[in-house]
């Protein structure tokens, strides 16, 4: 059994909308991660058998490890194909913007967005969702906005549409958002979903498999670096940081998703609870940040990082070189001793 959540209200404002347009865009925040490209295939999967025909826009470019993912091929990327995205939003008549809880987030399609004269359904489970939709699906709570996909169109009566692309991609974003199911994934309600999922015909060890279990030399080689030469431990404050300059990304042929999961990595340590990544990107920082058990690291990232995100998994940025981000950093966090 699996509860009602999303209230009735928004289930039938959410019906309305769609049954009433004709041309539905689906949208997700930059740097697209397992349950945004989860959440947006498994909708865009759904709309196909209701014979909506959606298309689904990404603000730069997936990662290579989801590129296996049912209707990956019919994405686009905004960035390489900035006309033709910014036609199909002006056009729309509904936009889903998933995944995300402000518009800020979409980095370089926030303007073409905005514009656009489309109503917009927000679904997401990041916490403090802005005022920009139409209607308002926000429950941070659930694991994973592919979670609230799932339930969404079981709401809508129509569990029998979630084909397997469907479901392999809302089990995809399940797994990725809880860690393959190591954090954040209490709720046996979850597990009541894996198994509708699982009966539909999806193999979840094999999208594990894909997911985790997958890698290249030059990934393999990266992250050997990465925890030997630039992972500090600081045993004091039960933390550790990596750090991986633009420089040393490109001498190990970084691709989008090849620092999937190193963040996590240094958890796996005795004591430390809390682990940061940075990353240097062209124009910022890009801040990941883990914890266990009660230490927030969504606080860090709101109070240091302009981030935000859920207790045990945030993000962040810093608009400021990859050294005064480490100080940022090593400075702050004396000041988060109280919740060890």
């Amino acid at each position: 059994m699996i509860s009602k959540i999303i209230s009735e209200e928004l289930i039938h404002k959410t019906e309305k909308l769609i049954n009433t347009s004709d041309k539905i865009s689906i949208v997700v925040h930059s740097g697209p991660d397992g349950d945004a490209m989860g959440s947006a295939l498994g909708l865009w999967h759904y709309l196909m058998t209701i014979e909506k025909e959606p298309v689904v826009i990404v603000p730069d470019e997936l990662p290579w490890f989801l590129k296996w993912m049912p209707g990956t091929e019919c994405v686009l990327v905004f960035n390489e194909s900035q006309e033709l995205s910014e036609k199909f939003l002006n056009n729309s008549d509904l936009i889903f913007t998933l995944d995300f809880n402000t518009l800020s987030r979409v980095g370089n399609m926030e303007k073409a967005l905005k514009e656009t004269k489309a109503k917009k359904i927000l679904i997401d489970h990041h916490l403090h969702p802005n005022n920009f939709a139409a209607v308002t699906i926000s429950y941070p709570e659930i694991s994973s906005t592919s979670e609230l996909i799932f339930r969404l169109i079981c709401r809508m009566g129509d569990f029998a549409k979630i084909n397997l692309g469907g479901a392999e991609a809302i089990l995809t974003g399940m797994m990725t958002d809880t860690g393959a199911f190591t954090y954040n994934s209490n709720n046996p309600e979850i597990y009541n979903i894996v198994s509708e999922l699982v009966k539909i015909g999806v193999d979840k060890d094999e999208i594990y498999r894909k997911i985790y279990c997958t890698s290249n030399e030059s990934r393999m080689r990266l992250t050997g670096f990465a925890l030997y030469e630039k992972m500090k431990v600081y045993p004091e404050f039960k933390a550790a940081l990596i750090t991986l300059s633009a420089e040393e990304l490109q001498r190990f042929e970084y691709r989008t998703g090849d620092t999937e999961g190193l963040v996590n990595m240094p958890l796996q340590i005795e004591n430390v609870i809390f682990s940061v990544f940075l990353r240097e990107e062209p124009e910022r920082i890009k801040v990941s940040l883990r914890s266990i058990g009660t230490f927030p690291a969504n606080k860090v990232a709101s109070d240091v990082f302009n981030g935000g995100g859920h207790l045990n998994a945030a993000g962040g940025e810093s608009y400021t070189t990859l050294e005064e981000a480490i100080a940022k950093f090593e400075k702050c966090l004396p000041d988060y001793k109280d919740f060890l």
